[in-house]
């Protein structure tokens, strides 16, 4: 099981064609878009405040905002594909006429971005993002192009599945995920910028605090601990991309001690909050 909650990439793209047995992860982020193709296997996947089991072929498009975690239930065969983009890749391939970063922004309703593929769909989608990581792996001539071109192809698909209603909401699948779990996630994120004790979420929920402490790392990997603190330091940095000063980006995003808010942003980042700012 990987360790890790925040999880940056250093290229501009980033593909992942997994195949084992016995694979879990726990609850994480990227610092970029992620397209998630389950191809085969038996999983639970974990989504924010949402549990999914998913179905063979199931596409899901992942901002870096949202937590999310794969948990095989059994020793069948694992095979996913994931592609993690920088955002301002995206951005780059897009034009005025099409946005394709539409697909990783959520509509209003909580609508999470999952669509079903057929077969012939999941084989077309693993040729072609095969073949952009073979225009990454050479560096032959007009590589370059082709590179952008497989995912801009890629991107104009998944683009494509959920703007022809191929994509489903929340309230359309079946949230196998406690309830109280999910009650305990949704709390946090209305409340990260205060200061969010295990007391408060007792009175909240209604239940011992151990035991929601319990069940949340059970069920995510990570502490409950963790997971404010990684909520906080995502919410600093996006106030930090959208040009905020590095105070003002600690106390918005609910710390309250400027020096703690330097060490803990660089060690979950890798960099400290002004250089992140700068380089965003």
């Amino acid at each position: 099981m990987t360790d890790y909650i925040y999880e940056p990439f250093p290229d501009d793209v980033l593909f992942n064609h997994r195949i084992g047995k016995n694979y879990t992860n726990i609850f994480h982020r990227h610092d970029g878009y992620e397209i998630y193709l389950f191809i085969k296997g038996n999983i639970n996947f974990y989504f924010e405040n949402a549990c999914f089991h998913l179905d063979c072929g199931t596409l899901i498009a992942i901002n870096p905002n949202e937590f999310h975690r794969a948990v095989c239930l059994d020793s069948m065969t694992y095979e996913r594909i994931s592609i993690n983009i920088k955002m301002s890749y995206v951005q780059q391939l897009s034009t005025p006429h099409s946005n394709l970063c539409s697909c990783f922004e959520r509509n209003p309703g909580g609508v999470i971005h999952i669509a079903h593929l057929n077969q012939q769909e999941v084989n077309e989608f693993i040729i072609l993002s095969h073949k952009m990581q073979n225009a990454y792996d050479s560096n032959e001539y007009g590589n370059d192009i082709l590179r952008s071109s497989y995912l801009s192809q890629l991107l104009i698909i998944t683009n494509r599945l959920f703007q022809d209603n191929k994509s489903v909401g929340l309230e359309e699948n079946q949230n196998i995920m406690p309830k109280f779990l999910a009650d305990t996630i949704k709390f946090i994120d209305d409340n990260i910028t205060e200061n969010i004790t295990l007391k408060m979420l007792s009175e909240q929920i209604y239940l011992n605090g151990t035991y929601i402490s319990r069940q949340f790392k059970e069920h995510t990997g990570i502490t409950l601990q963790k997971y404010i603190i990684n909520k906080k330091i995502s919410l600093a940095a996006r106030y930090l991309a959208d040009d905020e000063s590095v105070t003002t980006a600690c106390y918005m995003s609910g710390f309250k001690n400027y020096s703690n808010f330097i060490r803990t942003f660089t060690k979950q980042m890798g960099i400290s909050p002004g250089k992140y700012r700068r380089n965003i």
